[in-house]
C-alpha cells in the first residue's frame, strides 16, 4: 500500500526535536506524487524528513494562515520560502503589496518565483519570446518598490526561460539587492548552457537554490534531460554547494529531484531555434558543441526515470526512493 510506504518514508527519517539538515528542505514539485497520494503539509513532511527550510505557499483565503504558518515554522526551528503572485500591471500592485505582507508576517526569508515555461516549447516566433521577456521585466520592476517596502528578497528561477547571461544582465540592470535568483542547478542544460557557465552567471545573485542533479541522453531530435538522484548525474554538486556557501553559510538549497519522463531537448528541429537571434539572444555554436560534448562523454549510470505506466502509487514510490537516496547523499557528501 503507498500510505505504508510513503509513511515509511518518512519515519525512517523522522526528526526527534529540530530538523538535522537545517540548509536542506523541500520543493513542492519535488515531492508532488508522494503528497498526490498522500495528501500532507508540506510543512510536517519537510519537518518530518529532518529538514529544515520549505518551499510553499499561503493560502490567501486565510486570514490567520500567516501567523499560524510562522508559529509553526519557528515552533520547529525551520525556514520558510513563499511563492506568491507578481504584478501584471500598475492595478495589481496593491493586491501584491498586501501578499508580500502576508508573506513578510509568515516569517519568510525570502520569495520565489518562475515566471516561464519551457522557452522552446512556449513559443512559435521570436518576436512573441521578447514580448513576454519584456513584460516580465516590467512586473520586476512593479514589484521591487514593494519588496523593498517590506525589506524581503524575490528569487527569480531559471526556468528555461532565459540563458543566464541574459537573466543576470537583466538583474543587473534592476541594480535592488531586493531582487535576485533562485537558481536552479539544472535547468539551463536545456538552453544548451555548461552548468559551470550558469554558476558563474548567477551564483552572485543567488538567495536560495533548488538542488537537483542531471542526466543527460542523446535521441533523434537532440538529448533527453532528467533529474536523477544526487550523485547519479553531470553535476559538481560540491562546487555548487561549497560556492553558494562561500557568501552565505546558512544559504537554503530545496531540493528538487522531480521524478518524472525524461524532457525532450530537440536542438535539431526549427522550433528549438526560433527564440534566438545573433544580438538580442544570442546562442553560440561553441555552446551546442560543448553541451553535445557533455552529452555525449556523459551516459547514464542507470536508466533514466520514467513515469509513463506507472500506477499513482508506483509514482510516489519511485519518487520517495529518489528524494530518500538524494537526503541521504546531500547529508553523507555535501554537508547539508
Amino acid at each position: 500500500m503507498l500510505g505504508t510506504a510513503a509513511a515509511g518514508f518518512a519515519d525512517r527519517l523522522m526528526a526527534k526535536e529540530k530538523p538535522r539538515s537545517p540548509n536542506l528542505g523541500t520543493a513542492p514539485t519535488g515531492f508532488g506524487l508522494h503528497r498526490r497520494v498522500q495528501p500532507v503539509d508540506p510543512v510536517d513532511l519537510t519537518h518530518d524528513l529532518g529538514l529544515g527550510v520549505v518551499e510553499t505557499r499561503l493560502n490567501p483565503a486565510d486570514a490567520g494562515a500567516a501567523r499560524a504558518l510562522r508559529q509553526k515554522v519557528e515552533g520547529w526551528g525551520m525556514r520558510v520560502i513563499l511563492d506568491t503572485p507578481l504584478p501584471r500591471a500598475e492595478s495589481d500592485v496593491e493586491r501584491f503589496d498586501a501578499a508580500v505582507a502576508a508573506c513578510k508576517e509568515a516569517g519568510a526569508i525570502s520569495l520565489h518565483t518562475a515566471m516561464t515555461q519551457r522557452r522552446y516549447e512556449e513559443f512559435d516566433t521570436f518576436e512573441a519570446f521578447k514580448t513576454r521577456f519584456e513584460a516580465c521585466q516590467k512586473q520586476i520592476a512593479l514589484a521591487e518598490p514593494v519588496l523593498r517596502k517590506h525589506r524581503i528578497k524575490l528569487g527569480i528561477e531559471n526556468h528555461k526561460g532565459w540563458r543566464s547571461a541574459e537573466q543576470a544582465a537583466w538583474i543587473k540592470r534592476v541594480g535592488s539587492e531586493w531582487v535576485g535568483v533562485h537558481l536552479d542547478f539544472g535547468n539551463n542544460i536545456s538552453l544548451c548552457e555548461d552548468p559551470e557557465e550558469t554558476l558563474a552567471n548567477l551564483a552572485p545573485y543567488a538567495v536560495a537554490a533548488h538542488l537537483k542533479d542531471m542526466a543527460v541522453q542523446p535521441y533523434e531530435d537532440g538529448f533527453l534531460l532528467s533529474e536523477v538522484p544526487l550523485g547519479d548525474g553531470i553535476l559538481d554538486l560540491a562546487k555548487w554547494v561549497r560556492t553558494l556557501q562561500s557568501a552565505n553559510p546558512a544559504f537554503p538549497f530545496d531540493l528538487e529531484t522531480i521524478t518524472r519522463d525524461p524532457l525532450k531537448i530537440p536542438i535539431f528541429t526549427k522550433k528549438y531555434w526560433v527564440t534566438f537571434d545573433d544580438t538580442y539572444s544570442p546562442m553560440p555554436g561553441r555552446d551546442v558543441a560543448r553541451i553535445f560534448d557533455i552529452v555525449r562523454k556523459n551516459a547514464p549510470k542507470s536508466p533514466l526515470p520514467r513515469t509513463t505506466g506507472l500506477s499513482p502509487a508506483e509514482q510516489a514510490k519511485l519518487e520517495d526512493e529518489n528524494n530518500r537516496k538524494s537526503i541521504d547523499y546531500a547529508r553523507a557528501n555535501l554537508g547539508l
